[in-house]
């Protein structure tokens, strides 16, 4: 951990997430800054610009939420729409690893969030690899993907909580700040003026500066005056959790005799992970025991 009393010299930006807290009121923040993961994500699909943006703040959305959860699992921010992304996937796990596809959208032309994502709804799932399965569902608001987890967070967290997110097609960043229960200041008023003036510094950051400025920084420039603490960063990470098995099992879920028609159509079945373009080919003995054993022998 360290203070934000004095600026330091600062580093380039990398791929983490950095949570704080101010120590003399019962507000915490996470901030977090994609560089090689966005990049990583991004090429894999040949996006318009406006695309990548949207796709950048997706990406550390699903990051500051994932942060800020204790579990093991997964968590998934999902977007369909009538507009020119008619499907937008972000997925984050508790170790931060990330992935994301703007499914239809490689050839979108507007640059307004509104038109790529027109009549919208943001659903916000919770996959813990133990227990019950979440799901909230909210209006994406004004094509705003922060307009609508502030919405998110008013509805089920009943705490003051605010995000903002920025992208520019090569760095994505992101701020969160929550009030918590009281325990350090328990009268409402004064609850209230520090809520008051820790969202309206931040409220002050421009776009570039919150993907271009470090943590450190970003900090110091809002919060010189007050005490902070900084924790070390949490490395995130382009992953994507495909896998020859898990492909398998998808296809297993399937009807035998649809499986033998593509067979004998094609000679095998190749499986393409839109996330991250990998393919994986399927031979008549890989389907074996799918077919079963009737099926599985070579047809003459």
């Amino acid at each position: 951990m360290s203070d934000i009393s004095d600026p330091i010299e600062l580093t380039p930006s990398s791929d983490g997430s950095r949570r704080f807290l101010f120590e003399d009121a019962d507000i915490r923040g996470e901030i977090v800054h994609l560089d090689s993961a966005y990049q990583e994500i991004i090429a894999i699909h040949q996006y318009p610009l406006a695309v990548s943006r949207l796709l950048g703040e997706f990406l550390a959305a699903a990051v500051l939420l994932c942060a800020n959860l204790k579990f093991e699992g997964t968590l998934i921010l999902q977007v369909r729409s009538e507009g020119e992304i008619p499907l937008l996937m972000v997925e984050c796990d508790h170790q931060l690893r990330l992935r994301g596809i703007a499914s239809g959208a490689e050839h979108a032309t507007s640059d307004n969030n509104n038109e790529l994502l027109r009549s919208g709804q943001l659903a916000i799932t919770i996959d813990p690899a133990h227990g019950q399965r979440y799901q909230g569902i909210v209006p994406l608001e004004q094509g705003s993907l922060s307009n609508s987890l502030d919405g998110y967070f008013k509805r089920s967290e009943q705490l003051n909580t605010r995000v903002w997110l920025a992208a520019d097609g090569e760095q994505a960043a992101g701020l969160l700040l929550q009030q918590l229960p009281a325990l350090i200041t328990p009268d409402e008023d004064q609850r209230a003026q520090q809520w008051e003036h820790v969202y309206s510094m931040a409220a002050t950051v421009t776009d570039p500066e919150l993907y271009q400025l470090e943590s450190e920084q970003l900090l110091y420039q809002l919060y010189h005056k007050d005490r902070v603490r900084l924790f070390e960063p949490a490395s995130v990470s382009f992953n994507c959790s495909c896998s020859r098995e898990r492909t398998h099992r998808a296809l297993s879920t399937l009807n035998p005799d649809d499986i033998e028609e593509l067979l004998q159509e094609q000679g095998s079945i190749t499986m393409d992970c839109d996330f991250c373009n990998q393919h994986y080919q399927f031979s008549r003995s890989d389907l074996a025991n799918v077919l079963g054993a009737n099926k599985a022998k070579i047809l003459h």
